[in-house]
């Protein structure tokens, strides 16, 4: 059972009832089923390139199928008759597949042949609403004596799609466009790979098969004839969906033998023919011995690409995006090739070709193409970005050891933080950790001891991209790359913690404790004591029911209730404490809004350690958990007494009842008599998390004053569409002081939508509170 689909065909016998079905159109039919499409004797098709859309039944013997990608170069053949020829012409279409931005070329233009070089590869406007396809062109820009002898500098209907001298480009469709080295090679080229022929699979035999475009393997069950043709059972290794089981394919979609992820298959006069999607890239079955590495460092500095980096390969449908994950040389070959990891599963295996796994990806994320194919990721590169290529950091990590950047002070945040393409470019569902990280690191050096604190080896490369490409970058020039990102996520899912890193959303604090705990080993931040045990984290969770008297509740109030439900202490003051804010899951807020406290008394929360009578100040000696809800002490909830205070006011009828218990106190402090004040243990905020529709932003305290805050964002705008790049941006959003000097029956009549700047958004969002001790990290 396949997924709704598209198939592409072309009319080759147009019936006489139909008008306007000439041989050479090309039509489409949509499918819920593959079988609706190879089993029909008659298909509901739409023709493309009409005027409206046309909407016919064909009998099937008049359609031949083709790919989306050459029904797209076919289309850019306007003649119906020339096209059908041009269909016919298989090398040529073939060879018009394998072609890539950066081919030398030779284009015929007015009855002469050109050489260039091919500089795009695409429609040349945007397909109308009512089809899903539009024509490829070729841009080329002429070289050499042929300069001049064009007719573009790039631009069609005023878009620029390339840039060239006036007069030195040509769009082409692929009929004209030939590789330069084509003559010599395309004898060999046109015939089938030796022993690729069709045979009669019988069972037991291991067999690659495709399925819509994808290349995959498995073992022959059984071969059977239906209605004239023969269909082949197939025990799947992992099928088109990712799945495994068994799967019923046309004989002539079936191959004996295992050929290399990559392969497309196209069926012509009863010989199956193996074309790699890039040039000339056939070679024996690879043993590991055969395979010469290259070092990553020498190619980055000789081509600027290497290992890890973000790259782009324009092909005939488009252009895909991925990461290269290996560099080196297949034998019998100069040219050097590179191993993608792509961002969708558009790709045709795990890292493994011809049983030789070079790298390990999700299945259907792995392509291997020409290195000279592959160029920057121009999503990543705009004119404001600072550009550092990959070989400079890693020659600079070989020689040196560099220390944390300090954390942007107050006075530089203005210059160095705010701004468009500032913070940390997100990128593929990344704003979870995007947010974290501006969070943690922009401003406060609180968690930066585990930037340089011994790891295992195993370990280091994590922690060097966390300190050399992110954080260090944030701070000093207050912009980082989508690509160093996606490197550490890509780190984090090799390291087998998730397969779905580079994928998938996450949750911030799933994120943080891969990071501190499991990768960089660092202390836990929190230390509970309950029923005399003492529990080890790093976030916590406040947990509490709702009550009538936390409407507009305060985080001090929150975390106060969450104490007192659970029976918890904290064991020793932390350093730095997150704690994620009560929810039913990301969509369901427990409260409308919260007031951030700016400043958290943990001094109560402690398990020991003196504290003074909430009624005189004196040394507290007893705690009364009964008088937690009591208000008309103190505005705090866990309420202690001395003993005096305490026999006074358990004197009232209706406090009785109450069981008080002994505060444990410092050996021999008593004995140095009651103080009249003690130092309040607090915690200041210095970040906040908030979340809306799974979409995670950040507002940073960076000062002492009411309005030192800014607002980041990883992806605030986008350039361009699908081939885009998100644009993140930190602005200053002193509005936040104004709502935070309410009283809270002022805040509480605050309608959201109404707030100034992005206000509701800290108020109303709030996922995850950040709060340090400037006084404690300075010993952890």
């Amino acid at each position: 059972m396949m997924s709704t689909g598209i198939q592409y065909f072309i009319v080759t016998e147009p019936p006489d009832y139909l008008r306007h079905s000439h041989a050479g159109r090309i039509c489409y039919s949509i499918y819920e089923y593959r079988a609706s499409i190879d089993f029909a004797q008659k298909l509901q098709v739409f023709m493309l390139g009409s005027l409206a859309p046309l909407y016919c039944e064909m009998d099937r013997r008049c359609l031949e199928e083709v790919s989306g990608c050459e029904a797209a170069l076919l289309l850019a053949v306007t003649d119906n008759s020339e096209r059908l020829k041009w269909f016919r012409d298989k090398d040529t279409l073939r060879r018009a597949l394998t072609l890539c931005e950066g081919t030398e070329v030779v284009v015929e233009e007015g009855g002469g042949q050109l050489n260039g070089i091919i500089r795009f590869i695409g429609s040349l406007s945007q397909a109308a609403a009512e089809e899903p396809l539009e024509a490829t062109f070729f841009g080329v820009e002429l070289q050499g004596e042929d300069k001049g002898k064009g007719n573009t500098d790039g631009c069609h209907d005023n878009e620029r799609l390339f840039a060239c001298e006036r007069d030195c480009g040509i769009f082409a469709p692929f009929c004209r466009v030939r590789p330069r080295d084509s003559d010599s090679s395309s004898v060999a080229d046109s015939e089938p790979p030796s022993g690729r022929q069709t045979q009669m699979p019988v069972p037991g035999d291991r067999v690659t098969y495709f399925i819509e475009d994808y290349c995959c393997y498995g073992m022959v069950l059984n071969v059977q004839e239906k209605d004239g043709k023969h269909f082949v059972l197939i025990s799947t290794d992992i099928d088109a969906t990712g799945k495994t089981g068994e799967v019923e394919v046309p004989l002539q979609f079936v191959v004996v033998g295992e050929y290399p992820a990559g392969w497309s298959m196209h069926d012509s006069h009863d010989t199956l023919y193996l074309v790699d999607i890039l040039p000339k890239c056939v070679s024996p079955p690879l043993t590991g011995s055969d395979l010469i590495a290259l070092d990553n460092v020498a190619v980055e500095e000789k081509w600027g690409m290497g290992v890890n980096s973000l790259v782009e390969v324009s092909l005939g449908t488009g252009s895909l995006y991925g990461i290269i994950r290996w560099i080196g040389t297949l034998p019998g070959r100069q040219d050097v090739m590179a191993g993608l990891e792509l961002e969708e599963d558009i790709g045709v295996s795990d890292g493994t070709f011809k049983n030789v796994s070079f790298f390990q990806c999700p299945p259907r994320r792995a392509l291997f193409v020409k290195y000279s194919c592959c160029r920057p990721d121009a999503r990543f590169l705009s004119e404001g970005a600072p550009k550092h290529s990959v070989a400079d950091r890693e020659i600079q990590q070989s020689v040196e050891k560099v220390d944390p950047v300090a954390p942007v002070s107050s006075d530089r945040v203005a210059r160095v933080l705010i701004g468009r393409m500032k913070g940390i470019q997100g990128h593929c569902n990344s704003c979870y950790m995007d947010a974290a990280l501006v969070s943690l690191f922009s401003c406060s050096s609180v968690l930066d001891s585990m930037l340089c604190k011994s790891i295992e080896p195993q370990d280091a490369a994590i922690q060097r991209t966390l300190l050399h490409d992110i954080v260090n970058p944030l701070r000093s020039e207050g912009f980082v790359q989508a690509m160093h990102v996606m490197k550490l996520r890509q780190q984090l899912e090799k390291h087998g913690y998730c397969h779905s890193f580079t994928t998938e959303e996450k949750d911030p604090e799933e994120f943080l404790t891969v990071i501190m705990h499991h990768i960089l080993a660092l202390d836990p931040l929190l230390k509970l004591s309950a029923a005399g045990k003492v529990q080890e984290s790093y976030c916590y969770q406040i947990f509490l029911e709702q009550k009538r008297g936390l409407l507009l509740p305060t985080v001090q109030q929150l975390l106060e209730h969450s104490f007192h439900n659970a029976g918890l202490k904290l064991a020793e003051m932390p350093s730095c404490l997150i704690l994620q804010m009560p929810r039913f899951g990301k969509k369901f807020k427990m409260f409308d809004k919260i007031i951030p406290s700016l400043e958290l008394d943990v001094s109560g929360l402690l398990l020991e350690g003196p504290q003074q009578c909430i009624l005189c100040g004196k040394l507290a000696q007893e705690e009364c958990a009964f008088c937690f809800d009591e208000s008309l002490f103190s505005q705090t909830g866990f309420k202690v007494f001395c003993t005096t205070c305490s026999l006074q006011v358990h004197s009232h009828p209706r406090r009785r009842s109450h069981q008080t218990t002994v505060l444990d106190l410092p050996e021999g402090y008593a004995a140095q008599g009651p103080p009249h004040s003690l130092t309040r243990d607090t915690l200041e905020l210095f970040a906040v998390l908030c979340i809306e529709t799974s979409h995670y932003v950040a507002f940073i305290k960076y000062g002492a004053h009411s309005h030192d805050w800014i607002f980041f964002d990883s992806m605030a705008d986008r350039e361009g569409d699908a081939d885009g790049f998100n644009i993140p941006e930190v602005r200053a959003c002193p509005e936040v002081a104004i709502y935070l000097d309410m009283s809270p029956a002022e805040l509480a009549d605050q309608i959201p939508r109404d707030m100034k700047g992005v206000a509701k958004r800290l108020f109303c969002d709030a996922y995850m509170y950040l709060y340090q001790s400037p006084s404690m990290y300075l010993y952890r």
